[in-house]
């Protein structure tokens, strides 16, 4: 399963720019709702509360979600927008630090063993946009192991392997990331993956998906087209 063709085919569905960004900002707000929804209910809890021990939980409440709407907003940042940078360029350090704030919870663990250097914007926003396809492979949480091979951007390549119960490739992901849609159309549960090929098109790098083992590892690779 591949999305390694470096032009697309005439099945590929094309976005205007308002319509990109506007099902882009859907998930970024489907993202951060619930944190702040949280908040919102722990700031009623201490204005109607008199109990001290409900409002020790509302205060760690309020803290919890807080930090949580701040990861994934840092997140989005990188992996959706443009970073805050005039640079051509961003860390993957950065992006281990944002990963890690995101993915990272009682279910999933992120493993991180990419090499740390400095690598054009849309290499690195394709790198966060495929470990959060990853995600989607292990409903159930398990392991993301997150590496790379060669130095600089014309010789870099992604390895992003999640492990964990019940493991599978989505339905219609690998079309997404290809930039096909069911029935010809994307709306905002699917934008995602559909923004994750677009970027890997930008980026001049092919991506695979596919089952590896026994079935419960997915492995999502991406590798310069040129290579």
């Amino acid at each position: 399963m591949s999305t390694s063709d470096s032009e697309p085919s005439s099945g590929v569905i094309t976005l205007d720019g308002l319509d990109l960004a506007a099902l882009i900002a859907s998930r970024v707000c489907h993202d951060v709702i619930s944190p702040v929804g949280a908040i919102v209910n722990g700031l009623e809890i201490l204005e109607d509360e008199k109990d001290e021990g409900m409002r020790g939980f509302a205060f760690d409440l309020i803290k919890k979600s807080a930090a949580q709407a701040s990861a994934r907003l840092q997140f989005c940042r990188i992996a959706f927008g443009a970073a805050g940078s005039a640079a051509a360029v961003l860390d993957l350090g950065d992006a281990e630090q944002v990963a890690r704030g995101f993915i990272e919870d009682q279910k999933t663990k992120l493993v991180w063993e990419a090499k740390r250097q400095l690598l054009l914007k849309n290499k690195v926003k394709l790198l966060l946009n495929l470990v959060l396809v990853a995600t989607t492979t292990i409903p159930r949480g398990g392991v993301i192991t997150v590496t790379s091979e060669g130095d600089g951007d014309d010789h870099t390549s992604f390895r992003i392997s999640a492990t964990g119960p019940t493991a599978r490739v989505p339905v219609n992901v690998v079309d997404l990331l290809a930039g096909r849609a069911p029935e010809d159309r994307v709306d905002a549960h699917v934008i995602q993956p559909f923004y994750a090929g677009l970027v890997a098109r930008a980026a001049d790098m092919a991506v695979t998906i596919e089952a590896e083992g026994d079935g419960d590892t997915i492995v999502t690779r991406a590798v310069p087209v040129s290579a």
